[in-house]
């Protein structure tokens, strides 16, 4: 028997009852399409995170004090930012950062527990992030300490409405501040909700919201701008000395830490991997799951149609060809649900990205990988039944009822 005629007798033998060859292919269906979708969504979640973490700031770097080292957060204050802009070159410039969380009232309403970021002048060119209308606050108003302040988008509206709020003022904690500026509409990234933010100089924030026993320059983060991605080796190198010299402490265990953003979009890579995986071997069960269905199917087959194999060796079938017959019925399935499954997976991926329930990237290397685990589950699940239907002896399998 040739391989084309052992396939047309598999098809035939399939086809006898369709509904139940669909329903054996089901799980291979839904193990592929699984597969494909889930490599989708982990792709997707990838390319969000770099999108998001690029949308921060180009060439940027991040500097903070150490992790686990109290000492580290003492030395961290905003003369260092201050000194790395004037001494470091090829930067476009430095942005300081602190943090208090404080209520924030203003024509009749009343937000709590609102993030107040103290932040230089620096900021908007720093951190890529314009203005919706007004302006932000300049050095000199800065180095002055005012009272002034720029709302995030989502605070100008849950305060003033569809009112212009510049010139308005907002009654932080206990303190009136002048709305300035209003910043242009960003949203989400990561964790964190930039339109729910309210921005004042970081001197204006060491006065009125940084408890004494804190200290009152100690910063939390500086965001440094470097002007050509080529420069970011040479720019780090400098500022690890700088800042190793200002804290007396060896560059090479320094008490600060400074990340670029592909670190960190690598850093986020590591945990999607590990998300990622855990998504392929729930897929690979149920392919798994899929080819135990068909290896039962299967040996229901070679029950049934016991006296069809043991007509076919009279006829002059060697075991070989009946091992043959049964093997591609397995695979053909196998194959057929790798087929509608990659359909499935595919439709099913981007109708997830269009309907926006979830961010999805087609993975083009998932479709061949998943149909060639359909094919594999085919043959290694189907073997068993058919070298069972060819050991069947012939007279034996003519007795049979």
């Amino acid at each position: 028997m040739t391989y084309w005629e052992a396939l047309e007798v598999a098809w035939e033998g399939l086809t006898l009852n369709k509904f139940r060859s669909f329903l054996t292919a089901l799980g291979v269906i839904i193990g592929v399409a699984a597969v494909i979708i889930m490599l989708a969504v982990s792709a997707g979640a990838e390319a969000a995170i770099a999108e998001q973490i690029n949308a921060l700031g180009a060439n940027l770097l991040i500097i903070g004090p150490m992790r686990g080292e109290p000492r580290a957060a003492r030395n961290f204050v905003y003369e260092d930012a201050l000194a790395i802009a004037e001494h470091i070159t090829g930067i476009v410039g430095v942005s300081a950062e602190q943090f208090s969380s404080q209520h924030v009232t203003g024509e009749g309403v009343r937000l709590e527990d609102i993030a107040i970021v103290g932040v230089d002048a620096a900021f908007p060119e720093v951190r890529d992030y314009p203005l919706a209308d007004g302006r932000f606050f300049t050095a000199e108003e800065n180095d002055r300490r005012l009272k002034v302040a720029v709302l995030g988008h989502g605070i100008a509206q849950d305060i003033f409405g569809t009112e212009s709020p510049l010139g308005q003022t907002v009654t932080i904690a206990t303190t009136r501040f002048t709305v300035i500026g209003v910043m242009a509409e960003k949203g989400m990234v990561g964790d964190t909700d930039y339109d729910g933010r309210v921005y004042i100089p970081i001197t204006a924030l060491f006065q009125h919201y940084t408890p004494s026993h804190m200290g009152t320059n100690r910063m939390r983060t500086a965001y440094v701008k470097v002007e050509q991605m080529e420069e970011m080796d040479r720019v780090i190198a400098r500022i690890t000395t700088l800042l190793a010299e200002k804290h007396g402490v060896n560059p090479a265990r320094p008490d600060f830490s400074i990340q670029t953003q592909q670190e960190i979009i690598s850093m986020q890579e590591a945990t999607t991997a590990t998300f990622r995986n855990l998504l392929a071997w729930v897929a690979g069960i149920s392919l798994v799951v899929g080819g135990i269905g068909i290896m039962n199917i299967m040996l229901v087959s070679v029950t049934e149609r016991t006296r069809e194999i043991g007509l076919r060796q009279a006829l002059g079938a060697r075991p070989e060809d009946v091992r043959l017959q049964f093997l591609f019925e397995a695979v053909v399935l196998s194959l057929a649900g790798g087929l509608l499954g990659v359909l499935v997976g595919v439709g099913g991926a981007e109708l997830m990205n269009r309907l926006d329930t979830m961010r999805t990237s087609l993975v083009p290397a998932s479709i061949p990988l998943a149909f060639a685990a359909a094919a594999i589950v085919g043959i290694f699940f189907g073997y068993y039944p058919a070298n069972q239907a060819a050991q069947l002896d012939p007279i034996e399998a003519l007795r049979y009822e």
